[in-house]
């Protein structure tokens, strides 16, 4: 018989896991916050030697490493006084515990994300916003870069105090503050290495269960960050799986990465009924890998985010791989004309 909860959220798991994410994090928060002042000195002479004093690329990327240290501590720091203020949820019923953790939520994305835009000087340029406004929905994201991850929390979910389901990857369990609130909240860490792939599947669908009006499931189709040698190998991939429909229609991908289309179907049989949303941007591939993050490619950039709401009845329940191939390359068409939009201005 499977256990009723997957091994990352076992108590044991738990305390073995944070032992070790909570020394380092404190240890690392200590050094990088009291020294902060330090640690920007140095590296704004360092920018300043190299003649980007006016640019700063590397004072801005350890800004943005401290922002995200002191969100962190105070994250956990949050989630500690509300373990303790409530006997670990005990005094408050299940519903205000979640609600409480969801703002622990708000405050770290919306605190990344404003910090991020304030940082790089970056510019926000939206469109259809709205359409994602009320749910139940099921919401597909492209992934580009780490820093992605909180357009959907902070434009989306935040505005409108609705709150995001998230199919997670487990490997992010070691960020501390992610994996306390995160597993206090309906979402799913995913161990894509797992043997039992039913296993995980199952767990994806249960997050489809009892999905209200402020609420929506967020997957992440693609499953990792875009790079050309990730394309190439996935095309590969579909070719050796004998998908030669999936591969052609891959084939002009050039933005973004074929779906992984276990999870995401998943989620559509789990909740035939719902409305798929996209969420679509550019401009954040500056931040895609560390030398490029480190160099400035950030700087100065217009993040360009775009949503569009697909009815259920539009969705197909046949061929539907098929269908999400075809909706991805309409992301894939958009990013690379809003790309070139920003090349030209």
């Amino acid at each position: 018989m499977r256990p009723q909860k997957p091994p990352y959220r076992r108590w044991g798991a738990k305390l073995k896991r944070r032992a070790v994410t909570l020394p380092i994090l404190t240890f690392v928060g200590l050094i990088g916050l009291l020294g902060a002042p330090i640690h920007l000195a140095l590296v704004f002479t360092m920018d300043t030697l190299e003649g980007e004093w006016r640019r700063r690329p590397r004072t801005r990327a350890l800004s943005s490493f401290l922002l995200y240290l002191a969100c962190e501590c105070l994250g956990v720091i949050a989630a500690g006084m509300l373990w303790l203020g409530t006997a670990g949820g005990l005094l408050c019923g299940t519903t205000r515990w979640i609600q409480a953790n969801a703002a622990i939520q708000r405050w770290w994305t919306s605190g990344l994300f404003l910090g991020l835009g304030f940082i790089f000087d970056l510019r926000l340029v939206t469109e259809g916003l709205e359409d994602a406004a009320n749910g139940p929905y099921l919401l597909f994201v492209r992934h580009s870069s780490l820093a992605d991850t909180l357009l959907a929390g902070a434009l989306v979910a935040n505005p409108h105090r609705n709150l995001f389901r998230y199919v997670l990857k487990k490997e992010l369990l070691s960020d501390p503050c992610l994996d306390i609130v995160g597993c206090r909240l309906p979402n799913v860490f995913v161990d894509r290495k797992a043997k039992d792939k039913a296993f995980e599947l199952d767990g994806i669908r249960t997050l489809t269960v009892g999905l209200t009006e402020q609420e929506a499931v967020l997957i992440y189709p693609e499953g990792t960050r875009f790079s050309e040698s990730k394309l190439t190998r996935a095309q590969k991939s579909l070719r050796a799986k004998a998908r030669p429909d999936l591969a052609d229609l891959s084939e002009g991908f050039t933005h973004v990465l074929p779906p992984r289309t276990s999870g995401t179907l998943a989620l559509l049989e789990g909740a035939p009924g719902l409305d798929v949303v996209i969420l679509e941007h550019t401009g954040f591939e500056g931040s895609a890998s560390w030398s490029s993050f480190v160099n400035g490619d950030l700087i100065g950039n217009t993040l360009r985010i775009r949503v569009r709401r697909i009815p259920a009845k539009d969705i197909p329940m046949d061929n539907r791989e098929q269908w999400l191939f075809r909706e991805w390359q309409k992301v894939d068409e958009w990013v690379g004309q809003n790309q070139e939009k920003a090349h030209s201005e």
